[in-house]
């Protein structure tokens, strides 16, 4: 399933992504972002799994076992703009604005924001057609939920 996604993704045009493959490049985008800065710990994979979890109803242990999916994703995926774009092209705009505002909770649960971090939260609102105001709307209101 995994290595049919990465060839998915990486096609010069790729198609829209399906439902369950699109959950599974969101949570990717925030293992990458969770990643980042070299400290990828506890409380930034329960942050995660609760995003998981309410974003689509699904079980505590439904929602580790698609990150635990995400993160061999991860892992091996070969840029974030692909992950980006595929998830732009499959996913509303609506919903994008809510997985920036899940982005920035990933970046914010530890309570440092890394340099590496900040880098990837510069981009991902690009690459997903999100303007720099949504994106600091997303910031303000996930770190409100903190």
């Amino acid at each position: 399933m995994l290595k049919s996604l990465l060839d998915r993704l990486t096609q010069p045009a790729p198609q829209p992504l399906q439902d369950g493959d699109a959950r599974l490049a969101v949570a990717a985008i925030l293992v990458r972002l969770a990643r980042a800065d070299h400290d990828y710990d506890a409380n930034e994979k329960r942050a995660i799994d609760r995003i998981l979890a309410q974003r689509h109803s699904l079980s505590d242990a439904d929602a580790a076992a698609l990150r635990a999916d995400a993160e061999a994703l991860e892992a091996t995926a070969p840029d974030t703009v692909r992950f980006t774009n595929a998830v732009k092209d499959a996913v509303p705009l609506e919903d994008r604005i809510a997985i920036l505002e899940a982005a920035w909770s990933v970046v914010l649960t530890d309570g440092e924001r890394a340099s590496e971090e900040d880098a990837l939260m510069r981009m991902i609102p690009r690459f997903l057609g999100i303007s720099d105001l949504d994106s600091n709307l997303a910031r303000q209101r996930a770190a409100k939920a903190l």
